[in-house]
């Protein structure tokens, strides 16, 4: 939760009538007030008989009481804002957050009913806006010298009640978060993500892998976007913005973002940071580039901050950017989740201490990134066998950066490692899937399932009772799986299988017994990323051999049909714009 105060005006009937309008490019979506100072003021967006001039007037009276002198700026506004990935809170909710942000900054506190007049209105689904008057009933001023402090730490509290992400107040490694306007944008011309969002992303993954100031520039343009350099009067290059083709503003300009607004670390001085050190070595054979930097990676983990908090932060920044090398070379089995990685470990890259760009740990991610990124066209990006080691190693590196960052009480940047390294670990499981549906050779046609007293109703055609198929396929993890909350999600993958005409205990077996199990969480919940993995795996190769989706068997339990008519999709969505979005057979429903 983000509260940002304006700066004060002295037009409450003008910035009402913005609040309450359709906004500057029509973002605005059903204005109305969540909460004011009393109860029984009428909401001028949902009455005939009051106006927002009268309620201008209203919240002005007590400046015009004033006793002495005017203030010049009377107005107090303040936004509250939820990223994008938070919850929709509800109106009442949204009150609650009013009345608390007025409390803190000292113009309306709980205690005092001689404090300001206030309204809170909301026109979209993750922010509010409260519109205040600096005046308080008894004829004097309120005392609002500390209200952004106080006014961040209750939203650290709603974060925790509601459960939100929880941010941190100005340590300066927070995103640069898409304003609603720019999300609507987006929406009207048919873009799958904010304008902002595709810059940021397009301009981190040219500078993880750039590795001069040319190199850099050049990767930005060869990616599309529109590159504008400041160039100070000695003829040095100080910053620059970037644009996408065809955004342009209301006069039909261009709408530039410089470096530093897309993000804390993608300003020119600190992309140059990257290659301003000793060059790095990236010698590798074309065959070995996986392995080369799965090692790489492997002794930088135990290097990663043992040179104090300065070097630490320059060894996680460093792996951030193999991260996103990583995502953009990936295996197309996996480009979801490693994508979605990069996005989640971005936070953690950036450490609130000064960084340096020197130490082992970071040389060696700094190999591993330019050995990815400048060998990979020759070994090809679906080597699945071979990138489970890197992928391995790399889960192994986020958790020893997620250790760091504990241990200098970095719980903003501990909590993105730790999301990170969930979505790299579903990365190795989905990868473990994939290699077994790969070499996988279905068993000979199983008989009839078992008949006897005390047998229960058989099920529906083509359909089996899944707990019993758990229970033959890994019996010393049934117990645990049948009581997992995962189960359902395991269930319903092992019903798409048998639908696609292959033995669902088989394929449970077979992708149970590629690597071991005992040291997961969840059971279950590991066998769904496999099952994911096998499917997309089958689904890709029935595509490529141009196979059709089969039809589902109508015989008993088990039965399966040749391998090369067989083809399955992902049960899990996978993102808008995704390079390995391929035409495959339909899901069986």
């Amino acid at each position: 939760m983000i509260p940002k105060e304006a700066r004060p005006g002295d037009d409450t009937a003008g910035l009402l009538f913005y609040l309450y309008g359709p906004g500057k490019r029509d973002e605005h979506v059903n204005p109305h007030m969540v909460a004011a100072w009393d109860v029984t003021v009428p909401d001028p967006g949902r009455s005939d008989d009051f106006s927002i001039p009268d309620l201008a007037m209203l919240l002005d009276a007590p400046v015009h009481a004033l006793r002495g002198r005017r203030p010049a700026l009377h107005v107090f506004h303040v936004a509250v804002r939820n990223p994008p990935e938070d919850r929709m809170l509800t109106d009442e909710e949204w009150a609650r957050v009013a009345r608390e942000m007025m409390h803190a900054a000292g113009i309306a506190p709980y205690t005092d009913d001689q404090g300001c007049r206030w309204v809170a209105v909301r026109h979209a689904d993750d922010h509010i806006h409260i519109v205040a008057t600096r005046a308080r009933e008894d004829g004097r001023q309120p005392d609002t010298s500390w209200s952004k402090l106080r006014m961040q730490e209750a939203a650290r509290r709603f974060e925790v009640e509601f459960g939100l992400r929880r941010l941190t107040h100005a340590d300066g490694t927070a995103r640069r978060w898409s304003k609603t306007g720019e999300a609507e944008k987006a929406t009207r011309r048919g873009l799958s993500e904010p304008v902002r969002e595709t810059l940021q992303r397009t301009v981190r993954e040219a500078a993880a892998a750039a590795v001069s100031d040319a190199d850099f520039f050049e990767r930005l343009a060869a990616a599309g976007l529109r590159v504008k350099q400041r160039i100070a009067p000695d003829g040095n290059v100080t910053g620059y913005s970037v644009a996408m083709p065809g955004d342009r503003d209301g006069v039909q300009k261009p709408v530039w973002f410089p470096g530093a607004r897309l993000a804390p670390d993608l300003s020119l001085p600190r992309v140059r940071e990257r290659w301003n050190g000793p060059p790095v070595n990236t010698a590798a054979r074309s065959a070995d580039v996986w392995r080369a930097a799965a090692e790489k990676v492997r002794a930088a983990s135990d290097q990663l901050g043992v040179g104090g908090l300065h070097q630490g932060a320059g060894d996680v920044a460093a792996l951030g950017d193999l991260i996103v090398v990583a995502a953009t070379v990936s295996p197309y089995l996996v480009r979801s989740q490693m994508r979605k990685a990069a996005y989640e470990f971005e936070r953690a890259s950036r450490a609130p201490a000064a960084r340096e760009m020197e130490g082992q740990a970071r040389e060696l991610y700094r190999e591993s990134t330019h050995v990815l990124s400048r060998s990979m066209s020759a070994v090809g990006r679906n080597d699945t066998v071979a990138a489970l080691g890197f992928l391995l190693a790399l889960v192994t590196a986020v958790e020893a950066s997620r250790r760091w960052h504990q241990a200098q009480e970095h719980r903003i940047q501990a909590e993105a490692a730790g999301r990170a390294g969930r979505l790299l670990h579903e990365a190795v499981e989905v990868t473990v899937g994939g290699n077994a549906a790969r070499e996988y050779r279905p068993r000979p046609k199983r008989t009839a399932a078992r008949t006897g007293a005390g047998r229960r109703a058989a099920p529906a055609p083509g359909i089996r009772p899944m707990s019993g198929t758990v229970q033959e396929a890994v019996p010393e993890h049934a117990r645990d799986i049948l009581a997992d909350p995962a189960w359902p999600a395991l269930r319903a993958r092992l019903a798409e299988v048998e639908k696609t005409g292959d033995d669902p205990g088989d394929v449970l077996a077979t992708v149970a017994a590629r690597r071991e199990l005992n040291s997961a969480d969840s059971v279950a919940e590991v066998l769904v990323w496999r099952l994911d993995g096998w499917q997309r795996q089958r689904s890709s190769a029935a595509a490529a051999s141009g196979g059709g989706t089969p039809a589902a068997p109508t015989g008993g339990a088990g039965r399966s049909v040749p391998v090369g008519k067989q083809g399955a999709s992902s049960l899990t969505p996978r993102p808008p714009g995704e390079e390995q979005q391929r035409k495959g057979p339909k899901r069986g429903r």
